[in-house]
């Protein structure tokens, strides 16, 4: 009996160590399951911390398209895994674009638009609101309010010479003087309508002389038409037409001037109007809806710092909106620019442009002749 009661006893002492062991196992198992979820978890966060902005960017730009290709090379040494893809035209035709493509944007960014143009985009809901790092160095006569888009740089509208035939003080001087008959047929105009920079010049004239009413401004672009030699297709042909002297005056903006005379070999100069010049805010807008939202957020990040303001303003003759860029890091001609102006109410133009410019094209084209 005493055997018995010892052998049931071994078995339940062999049986407990059985269950003591397995539960320690299952524990030891448990952390090390632990202990290795822990460790993937951790290189995880890691990996995350890590990862670079990807995916695509699309832009559409007005701008020269050798600057955008250079701003986007170091736009990709910051951000490799950013494949980025532009579209160059006029910035009234990304405005058409980005209205045809409202319901699916293909566009992620808009690089180079007219306060006008900007305006009304972001009246139609075109563009996205956001508040970047550098709002507040932004003057707010060169934003939006609601931060739908912000200059990046003012472009005073002003007349063109080709400094083979006129200088400084050969060629017209100021607004008026353009419609001496003298200047007949010597005058070449970029295509209006297709040019957010035209569509200022001769919108900013009929302001010029008096908003109250257009006819005064309409019959200063008629006087302006008689002269008028030719209306060229886009910006080369422009170039191309006043180096080949076919003409010997235009209307454009400072920075395009000084790019083609100080990078090229086109005999181009300036002429800053005496009463003053209309300076276009020239800027940017991230689109709404954009597919690749947070990478155009980026772009226009790097494109506001102070290293590339500064650059663009030394390689690519922009006069920066931000306000806190150190003067001496500006090359020697925008420190020796006059920025004269005259008066103009930017959101009446923005709402009459369209109308004004159909009366042009309908009405004054072409009929001074």
């Amino acid at each position: 009996m005493i055997m018995r009661k010892t052998r049931i006893f071994g078995f339940l002492l062999v049986l407990m160590l059985i269950v003591v062991a397995a539960c320690s196992n299952s524990d030891d198992k448990d952390s090390t399951k632990e202990a290795a979820n822990g460790d993937t978890a951790s290189d995880a966060n890691k990996a995350e911390d890590n990862t670079s902005p990807s995916g695509k960017l699309v832009i559409y730009t007005g701008r020269d398209e050798e600057m955008v290709q250079g701003v986007i090379d170091q736009f990709n040494e910051k951000y490799p895994d950013i494949q980025v893809e532009f579209l160059t035209m006029g910035a009234q035709q990304i405005l058409e674009r980005l209205r045809g493509e409202k319901a699916n944007p293909q566009a992620d960014f808009w690089w180079g638009g007219t306060q006008s143009a900007l305006m009304v985009g972001a009246n139609e809901d075109l563009l996205h609101a956001w508040q970047p790092s550098f709002i507040d160095t932004i003057d707010t006569n060169y934003k939006d309010k609601e931060g739908r888009w912000f200059g990046e740089m003012l472009l005073p509208e002003v007349i063109m010479i080709n400094s083979d035939l006129l200088t400084k003080e050969t060629g017209p001087q100021d607004w008026d003087d353009l419609l001496d008959p003298k200047w007949k047929d010597q005058i070449l105009i970029r295509g209006v309508l297709a040019s957010g920079t035209m569509r200022t010049i001769y919108s900013s004239m009929i302001v010029r002389q008096g908003a109250d009413t257009p006819d005064k401004g309409y019959d200063w672009l008629l006087k302006l038409d008689a002269n008028t030699k030719e209306y060229t297709q886009d910006p080369n042909a422009l170039y191309l037409k006043l180096t080949r002297q076919e003409g010997a005056v235009s209307l454009w903006n400072l920075q395009d001037i000084l790019l083609k005379k100080y990078t090229t070999d086109y005999p181009f100069d300036y002429i800053y109007p005496k009463s003053g010049a209309p300076i276009l805010v020239d800027g940017v807008a991230v689109v709404n809806n954009a597919k690749n939202l947070e990478n155009a957020k980026l772009f226009v990040e790097f494109l506001f710092e102070k290293d590339m303001v500064t650059k663009l303003a030394n390689d690519y003759y922009q006069i920066p909106t931000r306000s806190d860029i150190d003067q001496a890091s500006m090359p020697e001609w925008y420190q020796e620019l006059d920025l004269k102006t005259f008066d103009i109410d930017w959101q009446l133009m923005a709402e009459k442009e369209a109308e004004w410019m159909e009366h042009w094209d309908t009405n004054i084209k072409g009929s001074g002749k």
